[in-house]
């Protein structure tokens, strides 16, 4: 891990304090940053304002159980990669804790080796699935072109239109994603930050706007797909 420019950040959640603060100690040294959390509502909370690479969730948490709140993260069609801890191990909940969305599954006591060896490859997959294929500044599809860096496309009907930053960033997000569904998490935390919370209405105002100068017939779009309560997508 050490020696990368960009530190991955994971929340640890563990109602026990004596283990959080081993945990964090010990994630910290291999150069990870640390958010910790006692209960599953403060997880709730942070995972709405902030980005994660890996969220580490005891499944006994007082209030609301890890299973509960892993569920109530995948429900909002966020895909952090989650590794359960749990100081039951019987093969019904393991199977249980994965069937509920999530990635890994260990049991207490757990060898720190292996614990920091899991968590180094969730987020290494985690990275290759968001680190999309590189686009040249100029992108080109169906008799429309788009200058990402000039801020400018040519539409269907070969008229240049001027593209704001923010349109600008969200092709370009869409384009190097091709074929896959971009959800909504992603697009807000890349494009505008997790400063500011724009409404999905802006996002579908972006789309409509996209349509209306690619598609030959917005109201059936062959390019600027809106996946419901998921995401959206771009196809060339």
């Amino acid at each position: 891990m050490n020696g990368k420019e960009t530190k991955a950040s994971i929340l640890v959640v563990e109602d026990e304090e004596s283990l959080r603060e081993a945990l964090k100690l010990n994630l910290e040294l291999e150069n990870y940053e640390i958010t910790t959390a006692d209960n599953g509502p403060a997880v709730l909370k942070l995972v709405k304002n902030e980005y994660f690479d890996l969220i580490i969730l005891d499944i006994m948490l007082p209030d609301m159980d890890g299973i509960t709140v892993c569920e109530t993260i995948r429900m909002q069609h966020n895909d952090v990669p989650i590794l359960f801890l749990s100081a039951r191990n019987t093969s019904a909940d393991r199977v249980e804790g994965l069937k509920k969305g999530g990635d890994d599954y260990m049991t207490k006591p757990f060898n720190l080796e292996e614990l920091l060896l899991r968590v180094d490859k969730l987020i290494i997959k985690n990275k290759k699935i968001r680190e999309p294929q590189a686009i040249a500044d100029v992108y080109k599809f169906d008799g429309c072109e788009i200058d990402f860096a000039a801020h400018e496309c040519i539409d269907k009907n070969g008229n240049k239109q001027e593209l704001s930053k923010k349109e600008a960033a969200l092709l370009k997000l869409l384009v190097e994603n091709q074929g896959d569904v971009v959800s909504r998490e992603h697009i807000l935390q890349v494009v505008w930050g997790y400063n500011v919370y724009p409404t999905t209405r802006t996002i579908d105002n972006f789309i409509l706007n996209f349509r209306k100068y690619f598609e030959e017939d917005s109201r059936n779009p062959k390019h600027f797909h809106s996946v419901r309560g998921i995401g959206y997508k771009f196809t060339a």
